[in-house]
């Protein structure tokens, strides 16, 4: 890990990226070198391949699996983020001509189709696991524990809104636009940019917490800030509002109800209530449908009305047919 390209390639990373997603590299690049003790231009394919079983193995004992999906060891998504930031390193290497080429494998060859002709699937296949959600009550309880205003609102962005959490944390003062009852989402995942609409209750726990809490003559322009301790008035960071939800999910004694099952739970909430699957696209900001429509799986209850609507018009055909 403390080889020069390496330390290099942190650099480089370091200019184009976030902080979060630089510690997430930098996580990433050295457990790939605690087990492929290697230089980098040494590095070949058979050494990710040898990588890429080690973190497959159990990280107990053989009889231990994830309830989530039946593997064991670490998840496909977790190998898959870390073959990610390894093959960037190797990209880079290449780029700047200390590699020939790149010993990462693109994917595993899949069988082509009419329609993608010669697509990859990823190299280590994602169980698609379906995310846990809130239930009208938990939401209930969980809301009734938030002492502050500021705590409210968060939450409400997330849970009526289906903002991510860095959604909620990035909003400016100038991106609330309650005349519309909607958000303008400026720090979108990717850098993409979306006007989300939102009840008028999430905007009126603003206006309660900017009267009441919020320090007046800030610095900076983001609306959810520390409220106490040295860096009060500062913006609320990631980790200050994971700590937030974990001592109030205690409060409220629930035992799941993270910032992404917050978002999920509102997306879920509105596939069932009706919402086109494309306008909860939007809403949540996906960049491709096929990541919405895991939301047709999570909503039940939508899916027992469908089902009901189309065997009622299957069954007064078939009574039409009969009686001719």
């Amino acid at each position: 890990m403390g080889h020069p390209l390496v330390a290099r390639y942190v650099e480089f990373v370091e200019a184009r990226t976030r902080p979060n997603t630089l510690a997430a590299t930098v996580s990433d690049l050295r457990v790939f070198f605690a087990v492929v003790a290697k230089d980098p231009r040494d590095v070949v394919t058979a050494d990710v391949l040898a990588f890429i079983t080690v973190q497959r193995k159990p990280l107990i004992d053989s009889k231990v699996v994830r309830l989530a999906d039946g593997e064991s060891g670490l998840s496909a998504r977790t190998i898959n983020r870390r073959l990610s930031s390894v093959s960037g390193l190797f990209a880079y290497l290449v780029m700047i001509g200390e590699r020939p080429s790149n010993p990462v494998p693109r994917g595993l060859a899949t069988r082509q189709s009419r329609r993608a002709r010669g697509s990859m699937a990823p190299l280590v296949r994602s169980p698609r696991v379906l995310p846990k959600i809130l239930t009208p009550g938990e939401v209930d309880v969980l809301f009734s524990v938030l002492r502050r205003w500021r705590d409210r609102a968060m939450v409400e962005a997330m849970v009526l809104g289906g903002l991510r959490r860095c959604e909620v944390l990035g909003l400016s003062m100038s991106d609330l636009r309650p005349g519309e009852s909607r958000l303008f989402v400026a720090e979108g995942k990717g850098g993409h940019q979306r006007l989300v609409p939102i009840s008028p209750r999430f905007f009126r726990s603003v206006a309660a917490y900017v009267d009441l809490e919020r320090p007046v003559g800030l610095a900076t322009d983001k609306v959810f800030v520390v409220l106490k301790g040295p860096r009060r008035g500062q913006p609320l960071t990631a980790d200050g509002l994971d700590e937030i939800l974990r001592y109030n999910r205690v409060k409220a004694g629930l035992s799941h109800g993270s910032c992404h099952e917050l978002r999920h739970t509102c997306l879920t909430r509105l596939r069932e209530a009706g919402m086109a699957l494309e306008a909860v696209q939007a809403q949540v900001g996906h960049r491709s449908i096929e990541t919405t429509r895991i939301y047709l799986h999570l909503s039940n209850e939508w899916l027992a009305d469908e089902y009901a609507r189309a065997a009622a018009l299957l069954d007064a055909s078939m009574i039409a047919q009969v009686s001719r």
